[in-house]
């Protein structure tokens, strides 16, 4: 079973609030979800929470360190995506960047993390 299966078969809890959706994982990571009004501040607008919340769910270990800049905003209906990559990768310390646009590709959020993987017993 691969990632994506596993994603699909085993959802991350946290992930069905939010409505969070995985179309496909290669060699990054994707994901997506539609700004909608429960998930905004005033003006409608994603919450910041919500947004970090996107990213964070995409890399799924515990998170160490984060750090998120917002260049610009996605008013409610609009579909946003998410696209994790690896930066840095040692034993068990990784740092990921989220980059979130929207459709178009207007960037939304950048996202860096650092994590620390915790293998859960009788992972396979």
């Amino acid at each position: 079973m691969d990632d994506l299966e596993r994603l699909r078969h085993s959802p991350l809890p946290f992930a069905a609030p939010l409505g969070i959706l995985f179309p496909r994982a290669t060699q990054r990571l994707t994901a997506e979800l539609l700004v909608r009004d429960n998930l905004c501040t005033r003006p409608a607008i994603p919450h910041g929470g919500a947004i970090m919340a996107f990213a964070d769910m995409l890399a799924g270990t515990t998170t160490i360190e984060s750090e998120i800049n917002f260049p610009a905003a996605a008013p409610v209906g609009t579909k946003i995506r998410g696209e994790m990559r690896s930066v840095y990768r040692v034993r068990r310390t990784r740092v990921w960047q989220t980059r979130v646009t929207t459709e178009t590709g207007r960037a939304i959020a950048l996202v860096t993390r650092t994590q620390l993987v915790i293998e859960p017993r009788g992972y396979n």
